[in-house]
């Protein structure tokens, strides 16, 4: 992964750059068809197969990918779990037509950004695209709806904090608590390999999915969760 690649950034009417991982060449046609005629967005590649998918992506590195569920090779939720861990700067909206919420909390875990049904509209598939590459979280209204169902029913079995947790993907739970102990985004780079740069975007995800505003919140979070414990050293000498 090229490093200095990530760290561009995006420049005053720079196009959103998309990638289109799909099993069916019919689908991803018609959606490039239909998303080459905004503006601000461009292709930047395709494939069909989940390894290809992996392989093209950590080169190109593009803005966004829009994610099939069910591809060929490598299935499409672990080739987002791959890409978000080697090039966390790419935003994963799946796009498929699964309405199961295994699917959509999986996907969740492995780090997409997005939850977008292929029954959605070209308007509402252009919105979800924008809002990602922006930094939001989108899902599906009919997929927002059984989430929120699925987490008022955890939250009165007691376990909604572990909820937000769940969503975080492997590497972010080994940033967390790094962070929490004060440690900066130059020495935490420095200790799984990546660069601050990396380091600042996990970051970002982790106070969004958390739904946290500061670095005491997050101190506090994770002191409350039992992931540092009261009186560790929480700064860095």
């Amino acid at each position: 992964m090229n490093e200095t690649q990530q760290q561009v950034e995006i420049g005053v009417g720079r196009k959103i750059r998309v990638f289109l991982a799909d099993g069916q060449t019919v689908v991803r046609g018609g959606i490039a068809l239909l998303l080459q005629l905004e503006t601000d967005i461009e292709i930047v590649g395709e494939a069909s197969d989940g390894n290809e998918v992996v392989g093209s992506v950590q080169k190109l590195l593009p803005d966004v990918l829009l994610m099939e569920i069910d591809l060929p090779g490598v299935n499409g939720l672990d080739a987002t779990r791959q890409i978000t861990e080697s090039a966390p700067t790419v935003s994963v909206l799946i796009l498929t037509a699964s309405e199961q919420e295994d699917h959509l909390s999986q996907a969740l875990k492995a780090g997409a950004s997005g939850y977008m049904l292929k029954c959605a509209n070209i308007d509402e598939l252009v919105g979800a695209i924008r809002d990602v590459h922006s930094g939001e979280t989108y899902i599906y209204p009919r997929m927002a709806t059984k989430l929120v169902a699925d987490y008022v029913k955890r939250l009165h079995k007691g376990n909604g904090q572990g909820d937000l947790y769940d969503m975080l993907s492997l590497r972010e739970r080994e940033v967390l608590p790094l962070l929490a102990e004060g440690h900066t985004n130059h020495e935490i780079g420095g200790l799984l390999f990546v660069s601050p740069y990396t380091v600042q975007t996990y970051r970002q995800r982790i106070m969004k999915k958390l739904n946290l505003h500061s670095g005491t919140d997050l101190l506090r979070y994770a002191l409350r969760r039992g992931i540092i414990k009261l009186g560790q050293d929480t700064s860095v000498v």
